[in-house]
């Protein structure tokens, strides 16, 4: 059913965006990569992505910090030069923790678990976080 689901309104113009600005961009999912490749190929998207890494490839699931690392090394770049954008607390905290930026994609409006590490930004979608930036 992932594959059929469309993206939220704010990612188009948000991914165009970023991808315009020369970020760099790349998926990090605890799924499969067939899963995120569908969903942005379905949205016209998939182009704007350099590459499309899971945990599958790691190893090990996130949040764990290997995770992270894995994501970086394939990357050819720091931890500290990544920003993990994210719509699940867990996930910020797992990437924090491991010493990249993060940004949390808060569309409810709802308060961030203070029992995580905060984010870096915080915006209401992703279409916002360019200029967050």
């Amino acid at each position: 059913g992932f594959t059929s689901l469309r993206v939220h309104p704010d990612v188009r113009n948000g991914i165009t965006a970023l991808s315009d600005a020369g970020l760099r961009l790349v998926t990090l999912s605890n799924g499969s990569s067939s899963v995120a490749d569908a969903l942005l190929t379905g949205a016209g998207l998939r182009d704007r992505f350099e590459g499309l890494l899971t945990v599958e490839d790691a190893g090990i699931w996130k949040p764990v910090r290997s995770a992270y690392e894995h994501a970086a090394h394939s990357c050819d770049a720091q931890l500290a030069q990544m920003l993990l954008v994210a719509v699940h607390p867990w996930d910020l905290h797992g990437a924090k923790s491991a010493g990249m930026q993060t940004a949390w994609i808060n569309r409810k409006g709802g308060t961030y678990p203070d029992h995580f590490t905060p984010p870096d930004f915080e915006v209401g979608g992703l279409d916002e976080l360019p200029a967050a930036l």
